[in-house]
């Protein structure tokens, strides 16, 4: 007769066999899906997969010159070099200066927009609202910074309007003074994608219950206390989830409006990783450097994904993992 441990293991064989065959049928009967997702599950694997072969560069002097494997294994000299640089400090706090401010004011400003427009009555003005402020999502980086610059220059709409309140007696040099600079960052986020993200949370609000409210303002709620006890409760999980995925570009505090709008005189504010690396990599031709420097913010954006996963689900909130 067979042992106990024998059928145990007949047992877990036959558990796993099940959860396969349920998994390739369920597969099967999802096959439209499974499908249309081939060529982003490609894309994901040509130009975010692929390269990563790459990184074996960054524990090499390497020379573009001399075959791959030929090149000289320096270890982790290049981190090191890195880490000795204080420009390279210098490029981590301003990266996580301005994605903090990203994230500050692309969490509240879009939110504060969305309750805006969901207490609008007028389907109209709130069209037109809408369409107004996610149009500038669509303009690319070049054009935005170039409208910047025109309005924040010495002669500029804003400096004029300074000028004329009387709040300053000369012009205010926005675009070349490095205190300015992750502020200005910041607003300009916000105005180019405040409507775009508002878009998630209306439709996260459109998915509550009327009954709600109706009930609400049986009870003598008024808009206020709709918005705070109903609205926001209502679109936590989205925020959370957003919030996550956001945590997780934290390290990605961007490239075009501080590479457009880094004149030299404020370097020391906007230079972010990926400009250092830029620097490194393609006008010096530091390759490895380059390379470790990407190895590093690509880790630490993990960690911190990873860690803000752990600490909503252990808060009992919706995560991503």
């Amino acid at each position: 007769m067979p042992s106990a441990k024998a059928n145990a293991s007949a047992k877990d064989i036959g558990q796993v066999s099940f959860k396969q065959i349920s998994f390739f049928k369920r597969l099967w009967q999802q096959k439209q899906l499974a499908l249309m997702s081939v060529p982003m599950f490609l894309y994901i694997c040509l130009f975010n997969y692929s390269p990563l072969w790459g990184w074996i560069t960054a524990f090499m002097d390497y020379k573009p010159a001399v075959p791959l494997f030929e090149n000289e294994w320096v270890g982790l000299k290049n981190f090191e070099w890195l880490f000795s640089r204080t420009e390279f400090i210098g490029a981590i706090r301003n990266t996580f200066a301005m994605a903090a401010i990203n994230l500050v004011f692309g969490f509240v400003f879009p939110i504060l927009l969305a309750l805006f427009l969901n207490e609008i009555k007028s389907l109209r003005f709130k069209r037109t609202v809408q369409t107004v402020t996610y149009l500038p999502h669509f303009l690319s980086w070049v054009i935005v910074v170039g409208l910047a610059q025109n309005i924040l220059s010495s002669t500029g709409a804003v400096n004029q309007l300074i000028l004329s309140l009387g709040l300053s007696k000369t012009p205010i040099f926005f675009l070349g003074e490095g205190r300015y600079f992750w502020w200005l960052v910041g607003g300009i986020n916000v105005w180019k994608e405040c409507g775009w993200n508002a878009i998630i949370y209306l439709a996260a609000m459109s998915a509550i219950d009327p009954a709600l409210y109706e009930a609400s303002e049986m009870d003598g709620a008024g808009r206020f206390k709709k918005m705070l006890h109903i609205t926001l409760p209502g679109i936590r999980s989205t925020f959370m989830v957003l919030l996550i995925m956001n945590i997780g570009y934290l390290m990605e505090a961007g490239f075009e409006i501080q590479y457009l709008m880094g004149q030299n005189v404020v370097m020391d504010w906007s230079q972010t990783i990926d400009i250092f690396a830029l620097k490194y990599g393609i006008t010096k031709g530091q390759y490895s450097r380059a390379i470790a420097a990407g190895i590093f913010k690509s880790i630490v954006s993990i960690a911190l994904m990873v860690s803000a996963n752990i600490t909503a689900k252990r808060l009992g909130e919706d995560t991503l993992l």
